[in-house]
């Protein structure tokens, strides 16, 4: 694990995420790379980013506390042996209430902005209706975000300085580990509310109602049926309650990246939150430790996979 990043998060606990705000040409993401990659994995912590600047917070009616609801809060957390076991992280550090970079480039509200949008925006999504945009209007319990209208150049620069390098990184990362061990999985890491899906009658888990995590392979075309039958099957066999792509079957960049045919695989994973955190109050939970060594022993199976074994079925 990466020293410096493990000094980071344990500064940063419980902390007020605006105190710390980077400067405007702070990086948008860090990568936290092993000193040699052992596995041909990749893994990607879009949403765990609380870097809230003096500017954003300035132009939304909520505070820093309530634009975190949207955070996948300490997903990073989980997921940082990854430099450890010869595996890359990339994380965002910017919020997901600030930019989205599990969207198009530019799935964009048009009510939201005081100038018309170019054509090739794309103003008719089911995440633009949902208020779940590139640039959100709505943090995820529903609370509008800005006090006013936001001008086209604002979503310009929030793309150029975040989107862009973020999937330029991604990219790198996807294809050079391809070009290394002749494929590549790339692990999309999320969380969801507690109690927003039900088991869809699967059971297991911890005797809820609920799932503790959902797999996404956009049903199928996103990675190789071997690569998440082994992550259910390893999920179940700890005891975990697993749905499969309901309801999220993966956003953006499992659609984006997914190629199975051309040896690239994704998979979206979703974690329950109440499994490692306090969700109001927004601090971690004993069992994050527990959770976050599962999350090795399953990355390391996934990595193990056996090459000839990643067609379709």
């Amino acid at each position: 694990m990466d020293a410096s990043f493990d000094a980071q998060r344990g500064a940063g606990a419980g902390a007020d995420p605006a105190a710390s705000a980077p400067l405007p040409n702070a990086p948008a993401f860090e990568i936290l790379a092993p000193q040699s990659q052992r596995l041909p994995l990749v893994l990607a912590s879009p949403h765990s980013g609380n870097a809230y600047s003096a500017e954003f917070l300035a132009s939304s009616r909520l505070d820093a506390r309530a634009l975190r609801k949207s955070e996948d809060c300490f997903v990073d957390e989980i997921f940082a042996f990854a430099p450890g076991f010869g595996v890359p992280l990339i994380r965002a550090l910017f919020p997901r209430a600030y930019l989205d970079v599990n969207r198009e480039a530019y799935e964009l509200d048009p009510e939201m902005f005081a100038d018309p949008l170019p054509a090739y925006v794309n103003t008719r999504s089911p995440r633009v209706a949902a208020g779940l945009g590139t640039i959100a209007r709505v943090v995820a319990n529903g609370e509008d975000i800005y006090k006013g209208k936001l001008r086209f150049a604002e979503a310009l620069d929030r793309v150029s300085r975040c989107y862009t390098p973020y999937h330029n990184a991604l990219r790198q990362l996807v294809d050079g580990t391809r070009d290394a061990f002749g494929h590549v999985l790339l692990i999309d890491c999320h969380s969801m509310p507690s109690g927003s899906v039900t088991t869809g009658g699967r059971g297991g888990g911890r005797g809820g109602t609920h799932p503790d995590i959902v797999l996404g392979d956009c049903f199928g075309n996103a990675c190789a049926p071997a690569v998440i039958d082994a992550a259910e099957d390893y999920l179940r066999g700890l005891g975990y309650a697993v749905n499969r792509n309901n309801p999220y079957a993966g956003g953006y960049t499992t659609r984006h990246y997914g190629r199975p045919r051309q040896g690239i695989h994704t998979l979206q994973i979703e974690i329950a939150r109440d499994l490692y955190m306090d969700e109001a109050a927004l601090t971690r939970l004993p069992y994050l430790g527990t959770l976050a060594r599962h999350m090795t022993e399953l990355v390391d199976t996934l990595g193990l996979l056996p090459p000839d074994g990643l067609g379709p079925r």
